[in-house]
């Protein structure tokens, strides 16, 4: 076997490497004589089969093979002398196409690699680390509004309006006739909800107790009830009660139905899940910071398949986001701009450096943790959560979607230990500006 290099430019690389055809004969023979004692044919006891007849029967079929496993084995052999990591899966193509059996096989290999990446001295970085203690406001306006979720209904004098409960009977009518599941008494509608078809609630906007009042509206083109979608129909009601909202008092029954002991406990834990989110937001500012400060200390050559896929990717993104309304990727290809290489060209980088720096230091993400953002994601599917479980165990690319991301923040949270960091008390609403500021970059 022979390789010979014909490309070495920055980060590609192309070889040719040549098969004789006494090597690839030799790994058929090794391969017949593998199988030989497993093999019975007619007129010979089992693993009694001369090899000349072996060799004339299956030698054709295996040819294929050994070609494959001795051109694995080449490509193989050479990345691991060479120690070049490709940054995609080589591509490898026959040069001699017109090969027949006998003749040496010559194929060409061609990939980019993986570039060095410098040491950084970790310990040289500075970062500032936002703290906000939550503030007594802060729980007070978490609990006001944990009131108004709970809150009730209570009669009131006077018209309805927005947010209002009404309490109605109400029939409705197609053509005059009523249908099945139209009517109701005593039902309780709160204006504003969008629990009705669109327009009913907004003409009950005014009504007063003892009113009645008859609704015209149309059924959506796209109503379940195939028999009512697109009809117009009209609902007459009569209105029995008019209640205003009013918000749970702020006690120790409200905790309860929060699942809390009582109100203190109620508070601590608002207190806790604000110190949740403050600090989860300073860890955002701080990568950013972090990688920003990474992104300006190092600089290498950038594979450019690897460059050219991540900027594609995100101008497919981006415009998705730009265009909500098309859900499915029948569309014409959509063109990559500066700004969309010199933001990949970032994302490769930092993505190559924090890879290196997690395997150098042997960073691993554990089955737990793996489990946990698996039950994260499955929530977002209620009902399908199995269906979903199953789904990313089949689905290797699925589970590297989710490893990604957990690998990128422990190598991030690892960087932190070593880093410079200082803490500085900030208020809720400087940190709330930090966060806006890093929206907008």
């Amino acid at each position: 076997m022979q390789v010979n290099e014909t490309l070495n430019d920055g980060l590609k690389r192309g070889y040719e490497i040549t098969i004789t055809g006494a090597e690839l004969d030799a790994k058929v023979n090794e391969k017949l004589a593998e199988a030989q004692p497993e093999i019975e044919m007619k007129g010979f006891r089992k693993g009694k089969v001369p090899m000349p007849l072996l060799k004339k029967q299956f030698g054709p079929r295996l040819v294929g093979e050994a070609m494959q496993e001795t051109v694995d084995g080449a490509m193989q052999s050479h990345l691991d002398e060479s120690g070049d990591r490709p940054a995609m899966q080589p591509e490898v193509k026959m040069v001699n196409e017109d090969w027949k059996e006998g003749d040496d096989v010559v194929v060409a290999m061609s990939y980019e690699k993986l570039p060095e990446i410098p040491e950084i001295d970790y310990k040289a970085l500075s970062l500032e680390k936002m703290v906000v203690a939550p503030a007594e406001d802060d729980v007070q306006d978490a609990l006001k509004n944990l009131a108004e979720s709970a809150q009730n209904f209570e009669a009131k004098d006077g018209a309805a309006e927005d947010g209002d409960q009404v309490v109605i009977d109400f029939v409705g009518k197609v053509d005059d006739e009523a249908f099945e599941g139209g009517s109701a008494e005593d039902y309780p509608l709160v204006l504003g909800s969008n629990s009705f078809i669109p327009g009913f609630e907004e003409q009950l906007v005014g009504v007063k107790a003892g009113d009645e009042k008859a609704v015209e509206v149309s059924f959506p083109e796209e109503y379940g009830a195939e028999h009512l979608a697109g009809k117009a129909a009209v609902f007459d009601c009569t209105v029995k009660e008019v209640k205003a909202p009013v918000a749970a008092e702020i006690d120790d029954e409200l905790a309860q139905k929060y699942g809390a002991e009582d109100l203190a406990a109620l508070k601590g834990q608002i207190e806790e899940r604000l110190k949740s989110e403050y600090a989860g937001a300073a860890r955002a500012i701080m990568k950013r910071k972090l990688l920003d400060q990474l992104d300006d200390a190092v600089q290498f050559d950038l594979p450019p398949s690897l460059v050219d896929a991540e900027a594609k990717q995100i101008a497919h993104q981006l415009w998705h986001e730009e265009n909500p309304e098309v859900h499915d990727h029948n569309h014409g290809e959509i063109e990559t701009t500066e700004e969309h290489t010199k933001l990949a060209e970032r994302r490769v980088r930092l993505g190559l450096l924090l890879a290196e720096l997690g395997q150098k230091n042997e960073v691993q993400v554990t089955d737990a943790e793996m489990t946990q953002a698996i039950m994260n994601q499955a929530r977002q599917y209620p009902g399908q959560e199995r269906q979903f479980f199953e789904f990313i165990q089949q689905n290797q690319q699925a589970q590297q979607q989710l490893r990604a991301p957990l690998f990128e923040d422990k190598v991030v949270d690892f960087v932190f230990e070593m880093a410079d960091i200082t803490e500085k008390e900030v208020s809720k609403d400087e940190l709330q500006k930090a966060v806006e500021e890093l929206e907008d970059e």
